[in-house]
């Protein structure tokens, strides 16, 4: 876990007749009210409090691709609210014995950002996220008991920053773009966060459900967009990150998140100068994390969900969107606690 005139953003793709006309329309916009482009922020723009659970909209295709220059700040709100328990494709009425039962994960995410493009080819973006989130389980299921209290937590912090670079000169056009990037473990990991009340009051929340991941990360993406008609453009992007270092190294005390590979792709319909629906299909896919303070069971997945929203002008250089992402396909390792739908807004600001 920002637009023009709605119009603006793919100034640079248009190369047939039909889209010359598209430019030239777009183009009287002021080169103000163009966002910078914006990077692979879908997911994981959250920590990953269920494996497969964080937010996976591609923020910068709901705002529109930019060539133009110049910086943008945005700020994005992401509310994901898992309380149902599924394991494989299916809901799950419950846990082995032995297992833990959890209960739900409230999570907030507001994330600020500030890009900045010198040239039509190259963006550099800095994320800034504070997570806030809720938990509450019942521990270590026995079915020959009843069940205990719940044991609960909270925890509003600052959670891992990333810092990324994107390069999109390859065609005059500059509608094919690479990205290269940095998570850095700013936020708190390891056992920073502990319940609260319950019978569990005092003992580390898991490493995953951490406001941070305590790693280093690596992240590479590409994406492509054009239109494809009077009225609509299409895109698609993908992006991969990889823990490459972690603090939490030594044996008996590490942890590292699992690889996770996002892919997105959809339709942006460009008829109106100031709304701008638009469809996303969202996959997500995540290894294990791994680690003697690893989940190992219930950290890995594949997700795909459906994103319906829409991009609006609120002022000359101000754009809002909002995103509801509901789940058409999970396949979960273990049992994990997943979301009924998650949804997102945001505004962005370009000068």
């Amino acid at each position: 876990m920002s637009s023009s005139d709605s119009a603006v953003h793919y100034t640079a793709v248009r190369y047939t007749a039909l889209r010359c006309s598209r430019r030239w329309r777009r183009s009287r916009a002021p080169p103000t009210v163009v966002a910078a482009i914006a990077l692979l922020v879908g997911q994981p723009r959250a920590a990953e409090a269920c494996a497969t659970c964080g937010c996976t909209l591609s923020a910068d295709a709901a705002m529109g691709y930019s060539a133009l220059p110049g910086w943008r700040l945005s700020f994005e709100y992401d509310y994901i609210n898992q309380t149902e328990l599924r394991s494989g494709t299916h809901s799950a009425s419950g846990v082995p014995d032995g297992h833990e039962l959890e209960h739900d994960t409230l999570n907030r995410y507001f994330t600020t950002g500030l890009s900045y493009s010198p040239n039509a080819s190259w963006n550099v973006t800095l994320l800034v996220p504070y997570v806030e989130r809720s938990h509450s389980t019942y521990g270590t299921f026995e079915s020959s008991q009843p069940l205990p209290p719940l044991s609960l937590s909270h925890s509003s912090s600052l959670g891992d920053m990333k810092l990324i670079g994107s390069y999109q000169g390859f065609l005059p056009t500059n509608n094919l773009g690479v990205q290269v990037g940095v998570k850095l473990p700013t936020g708190d990991y390891g056992t920073a966060v502990d319940f609260y009340s319950g019978p569990l009051a005092g003992t580390p929340l898991d490493a995953s459900l951490q406001p941070g991941t305590g790693s280093t990360d690596v992240i590479v993406g590409a994406y492509y967009y054009q239109a494809i008609s009077q009225d609509f453009d299409a895109f698609v992007n993908g992006q991969f990150q990889a823990a490459v270092t972690s603090h939490l190294d030594q044996p008996g005390n590490d942890y590292r998140p699992g690889n996770s590979i996002t892919v997105s792709f959809g339709l942006r319909y460009e008829g109106s100068p100031r709304w701008v629906p638009q469809l996303q299909v969202n996959a997500l896919h995540k290894s294990p994390d791994t680690g003697a303070l690893a989940d190992l069971q219930n950290t890995a997945g594949n997700v795909v969900y459906v994103s319906p929203g829409i991009t609006a002008r609120a002022f000359a250089a101000v754009h809002v969107f909002a995103f509801v992402q509901l789940p058409v396909y999970s396949n979960l390792y273990g049992t994990q606690l997943f979301p009924r739908f998650t949804a997102s807004v945001g505004a962005t600001y370009a000068f």
